[in-house]
């Protein structure tokens, strides 16, 4: 560009390119549209993780003694804000896989008991809503005195792992109960 007196108000050449005001404004616009990309990029994985999470499960599974209701056994738990799907389960008797946790391992595990305890199948597809609570297996009525074997078999000997995800899927989360 040039001015009355002929003078140019170009800003150069750089690596062979007119550099001008058009150029600058070109370049200038174009940082602003990248940078626009990955701010609008951000945002969404931002809001995609915080939808995960705001539906995400979280089963819990705990040992049992009540004092007042007089009811032992293995308890979950989903303490998460959405419902947990199961997608498969373990359980081990002694050390040794006995399968899924369906009415065969209950069989397994209940078969050299003096009392059958009451179970609670959770099979594959199950779901298990968000603050809701049941015992996979317990007694009714228990005394320390009488079914001092029971504690000893959910304690002990046996393990359940229970694998499960959100309603988003693929997560392949697991509750087990804590080491005693």
């Amino acid at each position: 560009m040039t001015g009355a007196a002929g003078q140019d108000y170009g800003l150069g050449v750089v690596g062979g390119i007119q550099v001008n005001s058009d150029t600058i404004t070109a370049i200038s616009a174009t940082a602003i549209a990248l940078c626009s990309l990955w701010l609008g990029y951000s945002q969404i994985r931002a809001t995609r993780l915080h939808n995960r999470q705001s539906v995400r499960p979280l089963l819990v599974m705990r040992r049992v003694k009540g004092y007042e209701d007089h009811k032992a056994g293995l308890r979950i738990i989903n303490a998460g804000l959405g419902p947990a799907i199961v997608t498969n389960s373990v359980v081990r008797l002694d050390g040794e896989d006995i399968g899924h946790w369906n009415p065969h391992a209950h069989d397994r595990v209940s078969e050299n008991l003096p009392v059958r305890p009451k179970v609670y199948s959770l099979r594959p597809g199950a779901v298990v809503l968000a603050g809701q609570s049941a015992f996979l297996l317990h007694l009714d009525e228990f005394s320390e005195d009488e079914h001092g074997w029971f504690w000893e078999l959910i304690t002990q000997r046996l393990v359940i792992e229970i694998h499960y995800e959100s309603l988003y899927g693929g997560e392949h989360f697991e509750a087990a109960p804590p080491p005693f």
